[in-house]
């Protein structure tokens, strides 16, 4: 595990995830912190600015909806908690709006549990939703759906949903934003010898043992999930940073590749965790045959497959199950994430997407299965 490095690995970070705990959004819970939200919107706004594509993934619902409840006290039953988000999420959201909107950035809220990415067809529709919004320059601001899910279902916190979201857009990099300055080998404020983790690898056994392991009491709600959230995420390739939230225009530097807070790098390329989770996926739920010019385009020149060069579809699929797709005389050729259910796909085979509205109902994905959601047989 390194202490110290030299220059950060975000310089390059196109499409970034950024946490922001409770803490820091609403000031130690005494509401939403206005000045510190219109200071993030300000510094996702000269990012996209740059050519960033920015996700918020904000607390703060729970503690806003206390405040206009008058509640002072964090009530310990499920549905007071659910109430509260539900009345905070209004205030959390309108701020978001309201502060975006001064830099000319729209917003769009977007809740999510856990149901909806351990479910492939949701995990694709969510997907598809916030690429669209980044593709609008909209700037996606994201939290749990906390009047709907139950202690079975929760994320647990915002950092692992972080991740989750890091790894559902395929992001370069997930920011934590915390109200400490980083990572530290020890407690600082208990142990006077604790350094500052200044780099180390994402997944390092280190990490956790230095953070009490993942059942102690100084991981709940701690470092521990951050350190357990920078795992997941490089587990689709994004490195993750821990820094001081408050610290001046910590997004920017960081994006300007300025070393703040702890970095924690994933040590796999983020098209190759994507495809090698396609590639290694041993149950096929059916399969499609496509013709030559379709095979040209899938093998030679990286293109995504349309329905227009499909010549038969076989099995009982859903969208976002893991179909073969094979050539001509047979042969399995790559294999992918469908986008149609078995069903629809037949409807829509040797057809071109202008007459998928009429024929389906509706208009949705011009492709069969997208080349991010495609991996080619070696």
């Amino acid at each position: 595990m390194t202490i110290e490095t030299g220059s950060h690995a975000l310089r390059d970070a196109r499409r970034i995830v950024v946490k922001v705990g409770s803490s820091l959004v609403t000031n130690e819970g005494r509401g939403l912190d206005e000045q510190a939200i219109g200071e993030w919107c300000r510094q996702m706004s000269l990012l996209v600015r740059q050519g960033c594509e920015v996700i918020m993934v904000s607390s703060g619902a729970i503690a806003e909806g206390m405040k206009r409840l008058g509640w002072t006290d964090r009530p310990h039953l499920i549905h007071e908690l659910q109430a509260a988000a539900a009345v905070g999420q209004m205030g959390l959201a309108q701020m978001y709006e309201t502060k975006l909107r001064q830099h000319g950035l729209g917003s769009a809220q977007v809740l999510l549990t856990h149901a909806d990415l351990a479910d492939r067809e949701r995990y694709l529709n969510a997907r598809s939703t916030l690429l669209t919004l980044l593709k609008l320059g909209v700037v996606p601001v994201i939290n749990e759906n906390d009047t709907v899910v139950n202690d079975e279902i929760k994320f647990g916190d915002n950092d692992t949903l972080g991740a989750l979201v890091a790894n559902l857009v395929d992001a370069d990099a997930l920011v934590i934003l915390t109200d400490q300055k980083g990572l530290y080998t020890a407690d600082p404020r208990k142990d006077p010898s604790a350094q500052f983790v200044h780099e180390a690898k994402a997944g390092d056994p280190l990490l956790e043992a230095m953070a009490g392991g993942a059942g102690s009491s100084l991981g709940r709600g701690g470092m521990i999930t951050k350190i357990l959230a920078a795992k997941r995420a490089a587990g689709s390739g994004a490195s993750t940073v821990i820094a001081w939230g408050r610290e001046p225009d910590v997004m920017l530097r960081l994006s300007a590749g300025e070393a703040i807070g702890t970095l924690l790098v994933a040590q796999t390329q983020k098209t190759q965790a994507r495809k090698q989770w396609i590639a290694d996926h041993l149950q096929l739920r059916g399969a499609v045959t496509v013709d030559a010019g379709a095979a040209t385009k899938l093998r030679d020149e990286g293109k995504s497959l349309l329905p227009i060069g499909m010549t038969s579809v076989e099995g009982d699929f859903s969208r976002g199950d893991v179909i073969a797709i094979r050539d001509a005389s047979g042969v399995e050729m790559a294999r992918g994430l469908a986008n149609y259910a078995s069903a629809e796909a037949r409807l829509i085979c040797r057809k071109p997407s202008a007459e998928f509205e009429k024929l389906l109902g509706y208009a949705a994905e011009p492709e069969m299965v997208h080349r991010d959601n495609l991996v080619l047989s070696k």
